[in-house]
């Protein structure tokens, strides 16, 4: 009976300790980055319209100068980030990462780095209500706003959150950590230009974008990996996970 009590209060320290770590490295730093995201939002679309009014430029300048090639390249770049591909190449990750090392970590991480971000591109879109740019669509509008881009955050998500985990295992093969990473980044940078010629998002769409997901990745990195994503940064444990008994 005594053992029972012990076990049972052992985990439910384990499930506080977790919750607690939960709330402090992962639920408030992104909770914080929706509240900064929904105020960029509410600058764009009222006080600073007009001055961010004059980047559909960009957009027309695009536009004017679309070819059969390039509308065929930026086809696909746009679609490295669609919703269905990220889904499943998360998936496939995960499953994957589970097989390889033998643990959760990494596959848990991959999902919150492109959950986290979704997250937070969704609330902006409820509530920021951003017009897409005044130019020929070339895909289907969706009828979230055009701000933030979630192709572009998804993109960072997913393809850097790979590159992380992947470096994070090369060790010392510094010529395919530095491959790793130029792939990892070439791919946010295809979609969001992709996203832009397409006449789906203004460039602060995408701008903001690229930052979102930076920010998720670097918040999911510290809190699951135990990493930080900037030099010098001293990295924290990663979230104790509870066990059973």
């Amino acid at each position: 009976m005594v053992t029972d009590t012990r076990v049972t209060a052992n985990r439910g320290t384990r499930w506080s300790e977790t919750a607690a770590w939960t709330l402090r490295l992962l639920l408030a730093p992104i909770a914080a980055l929706v509240a900064v995201t929904l105020g960029v939002g509410w600058l764009i679309v009222g006080p600073l319209h007009s001055q961010v009014a004059g980047e559909v430029a960009v957009n027309q300048g695009l536009a004017a100068d679309r070819t059969p090639l390039f509308n065929e390249l930026t086809h696909y770049g746009s679609m490295l980030s669609d919703t269905p591909v990220i889904v499943t190449l998360t998936a496939i990750a995960a499953l994957v990462f589970r097989f390889v090392f033998s643990r959760w970590r990494e596959s848990v991480f991959i999902i919150l780095a492109v959950w986290s971000q979704s997250i937070v591109f969704l609330l902006a879109t409820v509530f920021a209500q951003r017009p897409r740019p005044g130019v020929h669509h070339l895909d289907p509008a969706p009828p979230t706003s055009s701000f933030p881009s979630g192709h572009t955050s998804a993109a960072v998500g997913f393809y850097c959150g790979m590159a992380l985990v992947l470096t994070l295992h090369a060790h010392r093969h510094t010529v395919l950590k530095v491959l790793l990473w130029t792939v990892g980044l070439a791919a946010p940078l295809i979609v969001g230009i992709s996203r832009l010629y397409r006449g789906m998002h203004h460039l602060t769409d995408v701008s903001w974008g690229l930052i979102l997901g930076f920010i998720c990745l670097a918040i999911v990195a510290h809190a699951i990996l135990g990493t930080p994503l900037l030099p010098g940064r001293k990295a924290s444990r990663p979230i104790p996970a509870p066990h059973s008994s």
